[in-house]
């Protein structure tokens, strides 16, 4: 049987600003189990990142984690003070690819004393000590090891990329977060990052949480796929569940917005309207203002959590009605 890695429960972390307070992730809840590959997808402004932020404890200010409990190897990280999980999780146990490689890369610092400062701080290494490691998973992530020596403005986005994943795995953590790892980069530089994840994650069975608007992505990776919308998870189940037998019909209209190579040819289509303000969400379901299928119930309850077949979990009234 899968052993249990991480367990999010009803984790809400909002932002208090001037304008009211915004409910960036509003009770999100799902599970990964060990060597497993997490695809959270949804459109910009979702969630996905604060979720992820949420993770590793790096929510900017004037944001908060306000409730919940993010279970991770039985232990809840929530109740564990700053240095705490400073000392004993962040980077150790998790750690985390950033959004843009080009913006989180210091830029007056060469690439190996950004991956050494890890190792000295945690591993208690030498300065030589650790930039002859940090050769080493510069070569893991193949790129020469003498671009240690290397200032970020040197680099490729490519190569930045992999340096920020070397980065991730300087201490060989169960848990990698991926935030939007291709951004910005041509797709033959996506696919060959994508390819280094997926050997990465196999020759060290680690676990690993995608964060991407691109479902195409995800699909290439990711054993089990969380569709958030607004602040919340609305499906929820392994790969084959959500590409194979989608049944919300947010899912649904974003995988008839994906151009398909093979089976039938269908005209593409794209979602009217745009992502309600976190602010003041609409009453109920937050995607009825835009769901062709809505009903009266929509717009005034929200919907339940169902389980429409084993490990597969959708939040609509479609499903809750049956």
């Amino acid at each position: 049987m899968p052993e249990k890695l991480l367990e999010v429960v009803d984790l809400k972390t909002y932002f208090y600003t001037t304008k009211g307070i915004v409910k960036a992730v509003d009770g999100v809840s799902f599970t990964l189990n060990k060597g497993e590959v997490l695809g959270l997808a949804g459109e910009s402004g979702c969630g996905k990142s604060t979720t992820a932020y949420s993770l590793i404890r790096l929510v900017p200010p004037p944001g908060r984690i306000v409730s919940g409990k993010i279970m991770f190897e039985g232990k809840d990280l929530l109740r564990l003070s700053d240095e705490e999980f400073r000392r004993e999780i962040r980077w150790r146990k998790i750690s985390m690819v950033f959004q843009g490689a080009m913006n989180a890369l210091n830029p007056v610092y060469t690439v190996g004393d950004q991956i050494a400062e890890v190792l000295m701080l945690h591993k208690g290494l030498t300065k030589k000590e650790a930039i002859e490691e940090a050769k080493k998973l510069l070569a893991m992530v193949g790129i020469d090891p003498r671009r240690v020596r290397s200032y970020p403005h040197e680099l490729s986005g490519g190569m930045k990329q992999r340096v920020m994943i070397a980065m991730a795995l300087a201490l060989n953590p169960p848990l990698v977060i991926a935030d939007e790892p291709t951004t910005a980069l041509d797709v033959v530089v996506q696919a060959q990052i994508m390819n280094l994840m997926k050997k990465l994650q196999r020759e060290y069975n680690m676990s690993i949480i995608l964060i991407t608007h691109d479902l195409s992505l995800i699909a290439e990776i990711a054993d089990k796929v969380a569709i958030m919308y607004a602040g919340k998870i609305v499906e929820f189940g392994s790969s084959e569940q959500v590409y194979g037998n989608p049944q919300h019909p947010y899912t649904q209209a974003l995988l008839r917005s994906i151009p398909r190579l093979h089976g039938e040819i269908t005209k593409l289509e794209w979602i009217p309207g745009t992502p309600p303000d976190l602010v003041s969400p609409p009453p109920g379901c937050r995607f009825a203002p835009r769901c062709k299928r809505v009903m009266d119930i929509c717009n005034k309850e929200e919907p339940p959590v169902i389980e429409v077949e084993p490990g597969h979990y959708v939040s609509c009234w479609l499903h809750a009605k049956k």
